[in-house]
């Protein structure tokens, strides 16, 4: 098993919830947990990689069976064979723990449970304050009671979450992002989550039938960010990327990547935004 930036197949461990990839923004091993095993979200995003992708929730998650496949995991990680056998050099470092996979996490039931799992195996580890656990989410759900336990577990971890903002309009998020959501929701939810647990925006851009984000939509994700910030939310900055993977849904051959100019110009908006942006064209 030899592992690739450019493919994050959640099957490559043969295990059921747990899944090593490389990871381009991490700069090294992350373990992805996977809560929507049955590749169902409540959203569908154009660029989105899982296959046979489903509108839904994940089936209840076995947490015995999760907690046994992230300790054998990171055991085989810091005292196994693990890098040498499937990592190269240069990556050689365990970054993170990340809640992500083929769906929204925070729309598992459980959620806060398994942020409470991997607080447990990594005091088991020694690794809290080590290395990181990320939240990779689409922010729809952060007004629900539970998820706001589980955020608030996860920054007693010292994690963060990357909270997806991909376009700021109801046409763009429609369009992009199959969602009927408003943006003063998605403004109210990014406001929550970033009050509750240390908080980046995660942003991606790319052409769509040949034609680069107008710059209507452009103008209203930079005054949503500029609103959040004015209202007083302490965002620690935006993680701007572009194509990376191919898209398994049906719009994929629409798709395209943006030149490199394009998205330093838009990382040089964000920065007079007072906002860190770190770019991953």
């Amino acid at each position: 098993m030899k592992l690739s930036p450019f493919n994050h197949d959640r099957d490559v461990a043969g295990l059921t919830y747990v899944y090593p990839v490389l990871s381009r923004r991490a700069g090294g091993v992350s373990v992805g947990i996977n809560l929507n095993i049955n590749n169902a979200c409540n959203w569908r995003c154009l660029y989105c990689q899982v296959p046979d992708l489903k509108r839904g929730g994940p089936p209840p998650v076995d947490l015995a069976r999760l907690e046994d496949e992230l300790r054998g995991m990171l055991a085989d990680i810091l005292h196994g064979d693990f890098m040498a056998r499937s990592v190269p050099e240069t990556m050689r470092r365990l970054n993170d723990i990340a809640l992500s996979g083929n769906g929204e996490p925070t729309s598992a039931p459980e959620f806060p449970a398994v942020v409470d799992l991997i607080g447990r195996l990594l005091a088991e580890f020694d690794l809290i304050g080590r290395i990181k656990v990320v939240l990779i989410s689409n922010g729809s759900l952060m007004q629900r009671p539970p998820v706001q336990a589980g955020l608030r577990r996860l920054a007693e971890l010292g994690g963060e979450v990357w909270f997806k903002l991909d376009r700021a309009t109801a046409e763009g998020l429609h369009t992009i992002n199959q969602t009927e959501t408003t943006p003063d929701k998605v403004l109210r939810n990014l406001e929550l989550c970033a009050r509750t647990c240390p908080t980046w925006v995660q942003t991606c851009v790319f052409s769509l039938d040949d034609a680069a984000p107008a710059e209507t939509e452009v103008t209203a994700y930079l005054d949503l960010l500029r609103r959040a910030l004015a209202d007083g939310t302490v965002l620690r900055g935006v993680l701007l990327y572009g194509l990376a993977r191919p898209s398994m849904q049906p719009e994929a051959a629409r798709l395209g990547r943006l030149p490199a100019d394009w998205l330093t110009g838009l990382a040089a908006r964000l920065a007079e935004l007072g906002l860190e942006t770190r770019l991953y064209p």
